[in-house]
C-alpha cells in the first residue's frame, strides 16, 4: 500500500526563522531540491508575513506602506516548492529529531492552528536577534522595540495618536510639542530619527495640518557610547551628526540609560 503523501520517505530540512537569512535558504532549497522532490523543505516562524528588518524604521515613521513591501511567507512557499508552518519555535528534541511549534490563535484569539512536533532530517536556527534591554528598570515596559513589523506600526499608531491630541491642544491654545526619545544611535535609531522629520505627509493624510515635524516634534537621540554610529568608522560618525544636527536633532552621547518611566528616560548624568 502507498502512501498518498508525495513527500513521505524524503529527508526533511527545516529552517526556523523567516528573516533574510532563513527566508533565502528556504526559497533556495524549495527550487533546487523541493521542485525535483528530493527534499521536503520546511520554513517555521511566527509572523506570516517578512519584511526586510532595515525597513522597519520607515514602517515606524509611516513612510513605508506595509501592504506594499511585505511578503507573504505561505505565498513564496508555493511558488518555490517548500512549505510554510506558522508557529512559535518552543522546544527542540535532539534525540528524536524533532522541533516543537506553538499553538496559533487567530486576530480574535480563537485556535487556529494546534500545537504541532516536526521531524527534521536536517535543522537550521535562522532565529536572528532581537533587542536587549541589559535589564534596564522600565524599558520592556514603556519602549517600543523596533523588533518587529508589529511593533514598528504599534509606534507609527501610537506617533500618530500623540500628534492628534497634541494637534487638540494647540487648537485649545495649549502646549503642543511631542516628543520622542530614541535610545540607542545605532544605524536604526539615526535612519529612524530623520525618517521622523518627513512625517508631515504621514500627519496630513490624518487631517493633522497645523503640526509642523520639524518644529512641533522633539527628537533626541540618546547614545551611551561616545559617538552615535560607534559600529562605524569615526569619520563616518561625524559626518552623519552634522546632517542628524541639522535637522534638529537633540544628540545625547555618553549618556548611559539608568530608567525608563511612562513620562521619560533617565541617565547615569542625572538628565532626564
Amino acid at each position: 500500500m502507498t502512501s498518498s503523501d508525495p513527500n513521505a520517505g524524503l529527508p526533511v530540512m527545516v529552517i526556523i526563522g523567516g528573516g533574510a537569512g532563513g527566508l533565502e535558504l528556504a526559497t533556495r532549497l524549495g527550487n533546487s531540491l523541493g521542485r525535483k522532490r528530493r527534499a521536503r523543505v520546511v520554513l517555521v516562524d511566527q509572523s506570516p508575513i517578512h519584511i526586510w528588518k532595515p525597513h522597519l524604521h520607515e514602517v515606524a515613521a509611516g513612510s513605508l506602506d506595509i501592504g506594499l513591501h511585505r511578503l507573504e511567507y505561505a505565498a513564496q512557499a508555493r511558488w518555490h516548492h517548500f512549505e510554510f508552518q506558522l508557529g512559535r519555535f518552543i522546544g527542540l528534541d535532539r534525540p528524536n529529531r524533532s522541533v516543537t511549534v506553538s499553538a496559533m490563535p487567530d486576530m480574535d484569539d480563537q485556535p487556529m492552528l494546534p500545537r504541532r512536533t516536526i521531524r527534521y532530517d536536517q535543522l537550521v536556527l535562522a532565529l536572528g536577534s532581537t533587542i536587549n534591554t541589559f535589564n534596564i528598570p522600565g524599558a520592556s515596559e514603556f519602549a517600543i522595540a523596533l523588533d518587529s513589523p508589529g511593533e514598528a506600526e504599534r509606534f507609527r499608531q501610537k506617533l500618530v495618536a500623540a500628534c492628534i491630541r497634541a494637534s487638540a491642544r494647540a487648537e485649545a491654545g495649549k502646549t503642543s510639542l511631542v516628543s520622542i526619545a530614541i535610545i540607542g544611535a545605532g544605524a536604526t535609531g539615526v535612519e529612524l530619527s530623520a525618517e521622523l522629520r518627513n512625517a508631515a505627509r504621514v500627519l496630513h493624510a490624518y487631517g493633522i495640518h497645523g503640526m509642523d515635524p520639524s518644529r512641533d516634534i522633539r527628537i533626541s537621540l540618546v547614545e551611551g557610547a561616545e559617538r552615535i554610529l560607534p559600529g562605524l568608522p569615526e569619520r563616518i560618525s561625524e559626518s552623519v551628526g552634522v546632517l542628524v544636527a541639522k535637522l534638529g536633532i537633540d544628540i545625547l552621547t555618553g549618556e548611559k540609560v539608568t530608567r525608563v518611566t511612562a513620562l521619560g528616560v533617565e541617565t547615569a548624568s542625572g538628565k532626564s
